[in-house]
This record gives C-alpha cells, sequence and structure tokens, in this order.
C-alpha cells in the first residue's frame, strides 16, 4: 500500500516541483482559497495560538494575523515541494546568507558547533548552507512513514551536501565526530513542544509557560560546542534573508537552561517582528496547563 500511495503522489509532486515559481505561487493562492475559507483547516488553533501570544491585540488584528500566516503557510508548503527539483543556482538566489563570517571565525577555534532554528520564515531552505561554510553540516530530521517518499525527499535534500539524520541518532553522530576530531555544525529545530516526559524545563515563550526542548544546551556543555542561532527573514514572496548571531562559544559559562532561554528570547523577536510568518499551525501552547506544581 505505501509503494502504491509512493507511486501515485510522487509524480504529481514532481510535477508540481518543476512549475516555475510564479505559476507556483498561483497554485498557492488557490490551495490557500481552498483550506482557509473551505477545508478551514485547524482555523480555531491557530487564532487560539494567537491569542494567547498576543493578548493585546483586537480580534480584527489577530485575524488579519491569522490569514497572512495561512497564505504564508501554503507557500511554505510549495516551497517544500519545489525543493524536489530547485536548482543550487535558484536556491542560492532565493535564500541568501548576510554573515557566514562569524561561521568562519568559529571553525577556526577547532569547535563544533549548534545551529539552533525555529519553524519560522522557511527553515526547510537550509539545505543549501553547507556550500557557504567549512563545517561539515548535518540536519536532525523525522522520518515520514512512507519509506518510499522519505528516501525521495533524503536524496533531494542531501544533493545540496547536508547531512540528515534521524533525530533519535543525533547524539551517536555528534559522539562519534566528537571522539574522532571531525569538526561539524549540527542544525536543530527547536521551538515545538517537547514530550512532557522527557521535558527539564519550563520556560517563559510569548509570555506563557511551556515546556522547552534543552537538547541543543545539553549538549552544546557535554561536547563543548559553539552555540549559534539563525534568524531568517522572509524578505519578499519566495526571498529570504539569514543572519547568524552567536549565544555563546563557551556553554559551559551559563546556569542550566539559560541558553535555552536566550533561544527562545531570539525566535520571540523574530515572531513579534513578523509575526504572520511564525508556524502557527502548530499547538505550541498545548501544554501550558500541564505545568508541574
Amino acid at each position: 500500500m505505501k509503494l502504491l500511495i509512493f507511486i501515485i503522489t510522487y509524480p504529481i509532486l514532481w510535477l508540481i516541483s518543476i512549475l516555475p515559481f510564479p505559476v507556483l505561487y498561483g497554485l498557492s493562492d488557490l490551495l490557500f482559497y481552498l483550506i482557509y475559507y473551505i477545508i478551514k483547516y485547524r482555523r480555531k488553533a491557530v487564532f487560539n495560538n494567537l491569542q494567547l501570544a498576543f493578548p493585546n491585540k483586537t480580534e480584527r488584528e489577530l485575524a488579519l494575523i491569522s490569514k497572512k500566516s495561512y497564505r504564508h503557510f501554503v507557500d511554505i508548503f510549495m516551497e517544500m515541494i519545489k525543493t524536489f527539483s530547485i536548482s543550487e543556482k535558484e536556491l542560492n538566489k532565493r535564500y541568501v546568507y548576510t554573515n557566514t563570517e562569524i561561521i568562519d571565525e568559529l571553525y577556526k577555534d577547532g569547535k563544533s558547533a549548534i545551529l539552533l532554528g525555529s519553524h519560522y520564515a522557511n527553515w526547510e531552505w537550509l539545505i543549501g548552507l553547507n556550500k557557504f561554510i567549512n563545517y561539515k553540516s548535518y540536519a536532525a530530521f523525522t522520518k515520514i512513514e512512507n519509506k518510499y517518499l522519505n528516501k525521495r525527499i533524503l536524496n533531494s535534500r542531501e544533493r545540496f551536501g547536508v547531512n540528515l539524520i534521524v533525530s533519535s541518532k543525533v547524539i551517536a553522530e555528534i559522539d562519534y565526530n566528537h571522539q574522532n576530531g571531525i569538526q561539524a555544525m549540527y542544525g536543530l529545530l527547536s521551538d515545538q513542544s517537547p514530550m512532557l516526559k522527557k521535558t527539564f524545563h519550563w520556560g517563559n515563550f510569548m509570555g506563557i509557560k511551556v515546556p522547552v526542548h534543552t537538547g541543543g544546551e545539553m549538549l552544546a556543555k557535554k561536547y563543548n560546542l559553539n552555540v549559534v542561532v539563525v534568524r531568517t527573514k522572509k524578505v519578499r514572496r519566495g526571498f529570504y534573508e539569514n543572519t547568524f548571531h552567536i549565544i555563546t562559544d563557551n556553554a559551559n559559562d551559563f546556569r542550566d537552561y539559560e541558553i535555552s532561554d536566550l533561544y527562545l528570547r531570539e525566535v520571540e523577536q523574530l515572531i513579534y517582528a513578523e509575526p504572520a510568518f511564525y508556524f502557527w499551525t502548530h499547538k505550541r501552547f498545548k501544554h501550558k496547563d500541564s505545568l508541574p506544581k
């Protein structure tokens, strides 16, 4: 059955991916109308998230943010499909890095690094970073259930040089590289809710106490890794600009969970600047009422 689903769906995805960008975004506009007005996909969840994050905004303001966020959400979905066939030249034109020199300076220190990103703007196209830095680059990912489609996704992303690694194997890979003197940068998206049984820290995010992913900080302290955050700005439709900021080059100078909290402040700055480009369809605040007494 999985093979049959792949045989049916993959050619469609490939045909969509080779469409010129103007046509692709025209299709995105049609899908937006269908998803937002007809299907009304998770509209209540998105609005509830926005109400919690922006309690001082009016319903009209929140509705405008919600609508704009859905337009962006569908664009991101189409851009992810585009990744199956996008050329390196096209990717580099649309996804720009402003200050990779600070990454070069960290590399000269001989240490590896954690790169913390978030579900903001377009995180998918970070797969092209490997061409601009000296580090061997890795990105943690979660397998999709269909192994045939999963393989195609891996092949399309890894052709840009990034090494995609299942999240459960990240620690083993870091340990191996550490033991063998291999300098690498490990990309982690750390802004979603961890499972409660794996939660070590509750932090403040958008004014709400939430469980926080602390894996990046813990790995940085254990293996003496630099900690860098990437700030992605949507310049216009289909074009993005990335700026790197060093949180620390000595993680063990910080108290436990301080680095994780600093990362959250970085994500908040992006959201407050332009809230519509965050991934509001996931329930970021679903555990807010589960705070330990």
